[in-house]
């Protein structure tokens, strides 16, 4: 009886979870749909979202393209398929790498914020002041974040593609002598317009996934101090599990038949 019960808990906990998630975008997509958006707040949520995360995400890309070229471009040049590497390094990063970790990185840094954000704005009633004036805290606090999110982690993904690309054909050139117009030639077979669309859609539903996680841990913070915490830690944790499950899933629709 105890694991029925810690079952029927642990489902009724993920359809609540769910059907909150789903509330809140309903809620953000008709503010959005009709224009009722805070123009200002939102330039600004994209400054602190999207631009003071620009040095994180190109850290990481250019070491993610600089590894995976490190490890491809020896044995290539000895198997003589030197002509493969750019193609490689460019591929993973445009198909998965780019979009994945830029949002995995994003997540840890905007997830983590929005929900300490709103959740020291609820455990202060700060929230329920808003309310109270007749104003919708969705409209107010989660509809800037979301539209800046899915403005900036798609210009995101465009940088780190581009710079995981240079690191990797730096590392290509210095350490396996693969000229510059080879592993140039080498991306361009490999990789077309689509594929680079189809990276952006992975990040715009990232995008969705950490605005609106973040969002919703925040907004249902309870125990004070402590209760912020957990809920900043639920939304990094939640948001990058989804992430890899939707990652997966976007990867089998959109190039599972190629």
């Amino acid at each position: 009886m105890k694991m029925l019960d810690k079952v029927g808990r642990a489902t009724t906990g993920f359809f609540d979870y769910s059907g909150g998630i789903a509330t809140l975008a309903g809620e953000s997509a008709g503010f959005l749909v009709r224009l009722r958006i805070r123009f200002v707040e939102t330039l600004n949520q994209c400054y602190f979202l999207g631009f003071q995360s620009l040095s994180i995400v190109l850290l990481t890309s250019l070491f993610t393209g600089m590894v995976i070229s490190l490890e491809s471009a020896m044995q290539a040049v000895q198997y003589g398929v030197g002509n493969l590497v750019g193609g490689a390094v460019t591929y993973g990063s445009v198909r998965e790498l780019g979009p994945m970790l830029t949002a995995v990185v994003v997540a840890g840094r905007v997830g983590a914020a929005i929900a300490a954000e709103l959740g020291s704005m609820v455990v202060t009633e700060q929230i329920d002041a808003l309310t109270s004036m007749g104003l919708e805290p969705t409209r107010f606090l989660v509809v800037p974040r979301l539209l800046a999110l899915l403005i900036m982690l798609p210009l995101l993904t465009i940088c780190a593609d581009v710079i995981s690309t240079l690191g990797g054909m730096w590392i290509a050139q210095t350490y396996a002598h693969i000229s510059v117009e080879t592993f140039l030639s080498s991306a361009r077979q490999a990789i077309g317009f689509e594929d680079v669309l189809k990276g952006l859609v992975k990040s715009v539903v990232f995008a969705l996934i950490i605005a609106l996680v973040g969002a919703y841990q925040g907004l249902s913070t309870r125990g004070g101090a402590a209760g912020v915490g957990k809920a900043t830690t639920g939304a990094v944790v939640i948001s990058i599990i989804l992430i890899f499950v939707s990652n997966f899933a976007l990867s089998m629709v959109l190039f599972g038949g190629h």
